[in-house]
């Protein structure tokens, strides 16, 4: 490249940084430098780079940051050691080599070219470029130090390399710690061996995360298995990209891919260059069949998700079977996602049965719906698992565990009746403290210091308890019985760390295998046909847009909800309390009222929460705290929600007028009870 050439791009590259305050960032890092009273050998100066931008302002310079980043990163130093010694503004730099520029690429243009799928192989040794990706992470390490830069001296005394700083290494993307710092160097001048000025070193923060393509979930989840391998990929996050990634989240990652030699094997990496949250592209809407059923039945807030509700699951049971327990699992993949996680409120669902098969299958069916549905076997890891790190760094690797990798879905953990008492103890205190804490010994993993890390538990957990079994150990005292209910050899305290306990009873008093047979029977005689009449066939599929709809709306509370809710949870925990043991009903019950509530809107495809889904709210926690805890002055029904079974509009119109004279019942109840309900509740 001739000269004209170089100072055309410099040119280029001083109105950029001029127009995207690139050269204000040098004035104020110099600045910063200045006044730090120690002198280094290296300074760090990095830009975030538009590519998009560059070609519109040079198209050469451009195509430049684009593929040849290393070219890019040189121009950028020149740059910025021309603008340091003209403008004198630090006298510590002497030569170009003391300048490290960091590129930041935050946008690359859609196309295909420039996407890096993660599921595809082999990728083979492309060129060095910079590459948009996007996954979910499943590990990281701790943060450790990497050298950004170093200072090599001649030790021939009498060679001019044996002072200044004509010796300057530092760190490129995909080289190895090895490769800045090692004792072989020799002087460029005499071909001297260098030795390092151990003073002048400068360290940076580096962490290691491993990236795999979100669709490696189906594996563990309920999808069919298939021939698709995945690998994840490591990602090397540098300085101010540490810690800006969590475990179980999806991010979209744009980075220089690079072969790591590390003899005898050859690694395939990332250097991370920007990072940002990712969420996939998932099209919301309503099919007909269910846009059909909702203006039928617009006349009454609780009958659309009344139908949609006892027709669901009719792959699995029959409809206006475990009625109750399908609308808890309904109103659970509805609250969950991955907006406002850490603002939000899981709704954990444990369905007391003494037919685990039947149940088993409708949770394993309903998981297939969530937005993301992890399903944990009792002998694997739930929370984490440490291991040493791979690529040489000498610390530890936290890998995901069912729950985390769950992150913003649904973690499906079975029949609980088969864990063992450390695994019981574990989840009973990731429950109550909705976070798991990871224990790293330091002399273990290559650390003298211990570190103890936690991670939020951000998913629904759903669970059964058969309740025809108990264990040899529990069955010599009363404590299988929680409130007036068995629950079989599930420890109480385990059973009352779930928000939400259903009660599946036997249809009508009698047996449900009976419906189930008729129910398999006609599936295998009648393949493809329907079983039910035509207002009961709602494919899986429609389901599955149904719900990604619901999760995708913004719902406000109403001032009649929120009186409902504030008065039931005032009177609940005063008429559940003595003056030994307080209250039995813990403070965590009004985020659930509020999550059911606004839940229970979202599933009818309201924006406002209403006193309707409010009390729907109130019947489905009353149960559940009456089966922890047993029965209180508000007596009501075990199946309150579901009165009577659901075939036509006239038992739909019964339901209606049952919930009604629940309703009063539950404001009389407010009114005696709650203190000051008088004051904003009318006494009907």
């Amino acid at each position: 490249m001739i000269m004209e050439d170089i100072l055309s791009l410099k040119e280029a590259i001083v109105s950029y940084l001029d127009k995207t305050g690139g050269l204000q960032q040098l004035l104020d890092d110099c600045k910063s430098f200045k006044e730090s009273p120690q002198r280094d050998a290296v300074y760090r100066f990095s830009f975030h780079v538009n590519p998009t931008d560059l070609i519109e302002l040079d198209g050469r310079l451009g195509d430049i940051v684009l593929h040849d980043p290393l070219k890019a990163r040189a121009l950028f130093r020149s740059v910025c050691f021309l603008s340091i010694k003209t403008l004198s503004l630090l006298d510590q730099i002497h030569t170009e080599s003391q300048v490290n520029v960091v590129l930041k690429v935050t946008h690359l243009p859609p196309f295909p070219n420039y996407q890096l799928s993660l599921c595809e192989f082999p990728r083979g040794y492309g060129p060095m470029r910079p590459m948009a990706m996007e996954g979910l992470v499943i590990a990281m390490t701790r943060v450790t130090k990497y050298t950004q830069g170093a200072r090599f001296l001649c030790s021939n005394e009498d060679c001019s390399g044996a002072e200044g700083f004509h010796h300057i290494r530092v760190h490129a993307p995909g080289a190895t710690e090895t490769a800045t710092v090692r004792s072989d160097f020799t002087c460029l001048l005499c071909s001297s061996p260098l030795k390092e000025d151990v003073k002048s070193r400068v360290l940076g923060d580096k962490q290691l995360v491993e990236l795999i393509h979100v669709d490696a979930l189906d594996v563990l989840g309920v999808h069919p298995p298939s021939s698709l391998r995945y690998q994840s990929v490591t990602l090397f996050l540098r300085d101010e990209l540490c810690n800006s990634m969590r475990i179980g989240r999806l991010y979209r990652v744009v980075g220089i891919p690079a072969h790591v030699h590390q003899w005898p094997t050859v690694t395939w990496s990332v250097e991370a260059s920007s990072i940002q949250p990712w969420m996939p592209e998932n099209p919301c809407k309503v099919s007909k069949n269910f846009q059909a059923l909702f203006t039928s039945m617009g006349g009454s807030p609780w009958r659309f998700s009344a139908v949609v509700t006892n027709s669901f699951g009719a792959q699995v049971v029959p409809p206006g079977l475990y009625t109750t327990l399908k609308l808890g699992l309904l109103l659970s993949l509805v609250h969950s996602g991955d907006t406002g996680l850490d603002s939000h409120t899981w709704l954990d669902v444990l369905a007391l049965t003494s037919d685990t098969l039947i149940i088993d299958r409708l949770m394993t069916y309903s998981l297939a719906l969530a937005a993301r549905g992890v399903r944990h076997h009792a002998t694997g890891e739930l929370f984490s698992l440490l291991s040493k790190d791979e690529h040489g760094v000498g610390t530890a690797n936290i890998h995901a565990g069912s729950a985390l990798l769950a992150t913003g879905g649904v973690c499906l953990l079975g029949d609980l009746s088969i864990y063992r008492k450390d695994k019981m103890d574990a989840l009973q205190s990731g429950l109550e403290s909705r976070a798991v804490s990871v224990f790293i010994p330091g002399k273990k993993y290559g650390d003298d210091s211990e570190q103890q890390l936690s991670f939020p538990l951000q998913c629904n957990f759903w669970a059964l308890a058969n309740t025809a079994t108990t264990s040899k150990k529990s069955a010599k005292n009363d404590t299988v019985a929680l409130g007036s209910v068995e629950i079989g050899s599930v420890p109480p305290k385990v059973a009352e760390t779930f928000g939400l306990m259903i009660q599946c009873r036997d249809l009508g008093g009698h047996p449900v295998s009976l419906p189930i047979t008729v129910h398999t029977l006609r599936q295998a005689i009648q393949p493809g046909e329907p079983l039910y009449p035509a207002c009961m066939q709602f494919t899986t599929q429609d389901y599955k847009e149904l719900l990604a709809f619901a999760r995708s709306l913004q719902v406000e509370m109403s001032p009649q909800a929120e009186k409902m809710i504030h008065g039931y949870y005032m009177a609940s925990r005063r008429v559940r309390s003595d003056t030994t043991q307080g209250s039995s009903v813990s403070v965590a019950s009004i985020k659930l009222l509020i999550a059911l509530a606004e839940a229970h809107s979202k599933l009818s495809l309201r924006n406002q929460v209403m006193e309707e889904d409010a009390l729907i709210a109130v019947l489905l926690c009353e149960n559940s705290i009456t089966l922890k805890h047993g029965v209180s002055a508000l007596v009501i029904p075990p199946d309150a929600v579901f009165p009577c079974d659901l075939h036509d509009l006239e038992s739909l119109q019964r339901r209606d007028v049952a919930l009604e004279e629940l309703h009063q019942q539950v404001l009389q109840f407010v009114y005696a009870y709650a203190p000051g309900a008088a004051s904003y509740i009318t006494e009907e």
